[in-house]
């Protein structure tokens, strides 16, 4: 049987537990506890993972200090662009725009940001990416333009594309 170290209750004074739960668990001293290590991660993960979030000011500081390249294609298989077009955060894709990012750029299966807009449903962003010249025509590896990935329920979407049908 493992027994694990509980150091909280003697350095945050916290009062122990006094019922019996069968678990076993011990406390030492903190002075008996391993030193704390540091993770470091590399750029790109970290940077990923401020676009997931929409840190604007973090994304712009890795930009600006080149930490990061725009066209890079993470792990995910997907660019900044691509990752930020699928939180829907419209601030977080202008400021990659504002720094260079290409709004045609594929991902490993040949979608577009405006594609993963039409796809996922955010029509501010697909309507921002088509006042920059995005090519609707563009299509993926299945032969799939962005307006074939739209919902039918989307009706703002549909009508960005001229898709909605006369009711």
């Amino acid at each position: 049987m493992k027994y694990y170290q509980c150091p909280v209750a003697q350095t945050m004074g916290i009062k122990s537990y006094t019922q019996d739960c069968d678990i076993p668990v011990r406390c030492k001293s903190a002075a008996s506890l391993k030193p704390i290590r540091s993770v470091h991660f590399p750029n790109d993960v970290v940077f990923q993972d401020y676009v997931r979030h929409g840190e604007l000011e973090r994304i712009g500081r890795f930009i600006r200090t080149k930490r990061v390249t725009l066209d890079t294609i993470y792990h995910s298989g997907m660019a900044a662009i691509h990752e930020a077009v699928l939180t829907g955060n419209l601030e977080c894709v202008k400021l990659l725009v504002q720094y260079g990012a290409d709004i045609h750029q594929r991902d490993e299966e040949g979608w577009t940001p405006l594609h993963m807009a039409c796809s996922d449903g955010f029509p501010q962003i697909a309507g921002y990416l088509l006042s920059l010249g995005a090519d609707p025509e563009l299509e993926n590896e299945c032969g799939e333009k962005p307006s074939d990935l739209i919902d039918p329920e989307n009706k703002e979407l549909l009508e960005l594309f001229g898709l909605a049908a006369n009711d």
